[in-house]
Parts: C-alpha cells; structure tokens; sequence
C-alpha cells in the first residue's frame, strides 16, 4: 500500500536567502517566499530546515537544492522505504565537487551518493 498515495501532504519550501522553510500544499503555480518574494523552491516531504543562525547547513541546502535535489525518504508513490542520502557538511559537499572536476561525473549524481567514489 502506497503511504502518500491517499493523503496529500504538504511538501517544504525553503527560501535560502531568508533561511527559512515552510510547509505548503503542493500546487502548479510557484510558492513565493512571504519576506523576500523570491521564488520557494520544493525541498521535498522530509527536509529539516537548519536554524536560521547555522549559515554553514544553509549553504549545504543552498548546494543540495540548487543541483535539483529534494530531501525524500520514500519514492514519491511511497512504496519505497529505502532513504536517500543527502550531504550535510560543507566538506561534504566540497568533496562531491573536487570529485566532479576530476571525473566529469555530474555534482546532482554525486551529491545523491553516500560513498561519492562508489561506481553506480
């Protein structure tokens, strides 16, 4: 049985410059941010907002979401329960880049990698 196949939850938004997040029903025209009218992009059911005072975990979701990446724990039918990594140190992601330079592998593939030198 599918978990988000008969509730519609509420996806999160994260504004980055704002450093803030929000819970909003998934609709098709954009969700603008309340303070700066920026454009929310989805950050997906399971995204944690960092405190707004951690500028170092900001900048990791500012890297994480603007490759195109969300934070879900299932598949979105929910069938899967298999959970995706999602980098949350800055090293973390400077390792993913150092690796893309030198490989041509693409930052979004590698950032989805618990072990970036794994062959998928």
């Amino acid at each position: 049985m599918c978990t988000y196949a008969f509730v519609h939850y509420k996806l999160h938004y994260a504004c980055v410059s704002c450093r803030i997040g929000f819970k909003r029903h998934p609709r098709d025209a954009g969700h603008t941010c309340p303070r700066c009218a920026a454009p929310l992009p989805c950050a997906g059911h399971d995204f944690a907002a960092p405190r707004r005072s951690d500028r170092k975990a900001w900048s990791v979701v500012a890297a994480v979401l603007g490759a195109g990446l969300r934070y879900e724990g299932f598949e979105p039918c929910g069938c899967g329960r298999d959970p995706k990594f999602r980098p949350r140190t800055r090293a973390q992601v400077r390792a993913r880049r150092v690796i893309t330079a030198r490989t041509g592998v693409p930052l979004a593939e590698l950032l989805g990698r618990a072990d970036p030198l794994e062959p998928r």
